[in-house]
């Protein structure tokens, strides 16, 4: 009957559709419609980057030997395996495990203050040279891993002679290549706070060194703990540097013993061992996020840029 009314009325049958149409187009049009396709592709990004994490953390906990199959749940492999091969029991993992909490500390601890003293002395850089010298500070974050790390094996060798492959040889390629990130995390907050604080502090009678010391660097506090967090989580999964710089087996971080370990017939040991590598990383970055968003609260609540404590007269 619709297609009688149609012919007699000269109206083509597409027409029925048209409305559909400039209703797809005025969607498509919509600068403001919901981004489908975006949410979707970013959902299935982290599904593709999740999901094979999960299974690895997963047979860290299987109570049978197998590394590919899921038998029940236990902690055979990271406490009580009946051969000792578990990651607290076996003695080759645990003093691996040992080196890389104590490279990731020492480097931390070195190269954190190094970077912020870095920061503060390029920020004030002016004239020749403080172009070259930006440049060279921050060619260690965009410079290829491999490549510092054979530059690094290559000076221990032939110029510091004195130094030995081992954890003085890794702690010295480490900072080297960590240290452009609290330059550029401390060099960020230098920008964001800008120098009136100082100035001010300096007008009201502070020496420059006090200037720093009590008003500068408890605005630079959220940018320290966030490059202390940063370096260690890196620190604790670095594979090529401390590859090319390790000496005897007693200097091979855990991550080297992964890999070494990978390649023959694995136990869910490994997994173990990638487990609490991922785990660390996670608890520092979650707290140097706890510790930044404690001491940014004073610039949330409008008191300034990271001053808590502080009212303004």
């Amino acid at each position: 009957m619709s297609e009688t009314v149609a012919t007699r009325t000269g109206i083509p049958k597409l027409a029925t559709t048209q409305p559909v149409a400039r209703g797809f187009r005025r969607w498509w049009k919509d600068p403001w419609r919901k981004p489908r396709f975006l949410e979707a592709l970013t959902w299935a990004y982290l599904a593709w980057s999740i999901v094979p994490v999960a299974i690895a953390v997963l047979l860290s906990f299987n109570a049978g030997r197998s590394n590919t199959t899921f038998q029940t749940f236990g902690l055979r492999w990271w406490f009580d395996d009946p051969d000792g091969e578990s990651l607290f029991q076996d003695e080759a993992l645990r003093t691996a495990l040992t080196q890389t909490l104590k490279l990731s500390v020492i480097t931390m601890l070195i190269a954190v203050p190094l970077g912020v003293s870095f920061a503060l002395g390029l920020d004030r850089w002016r004239g020749r040279g403080s172009g070259p010298a930006n440049f060279l500070m921050l060619l260690t974050f965009v410079l290829p891993e491999i490549i510092l790390g054979v530059a690094m094996l290559l000076v221990v060798r032939f110029l510091l002679t004195f130094v030995h492959l081992g954890t003085t040889a890794q702690v010295l390629g480490l900072v080297t290549f960590q240290i452009s990130y609290p330059v550029i995390i401390v060099r960020a907050r230098l920008l964001s706070i800008g120098k009136e604080y100082e100035e001010a502090a300096m007008d009201l009678g502070a020496p420059p060194r006090q200037a720093i010391r009590r008003v500068l660097l408890p605005l630079l506090y959220p940018a320290i703990f966030a490059s202390f967090a940063i370096v260690f989580a890196d620190t604790v999964d670095n594979f090529v540097t401390v590859r090319y710089l390790s000496g005897p087996a007693s200097s091979e971080p855990l991550s080297l013993k992964i890999y070494t370990v990978a390649r023959g017939a694995a136990t869910p040991a490994v997994n173990a061992a990638a487990t609490f590598m991922l785990g660390s990383s996670t608890v520092a970055i979650a707290l140097g996020y706890i510790a930044y968003r404690y001491l940014s609260r004073g610039q949330q609540r409008g008191k300034g840029p990271g001053v808590t404590g502080y009212t303004s007269v």
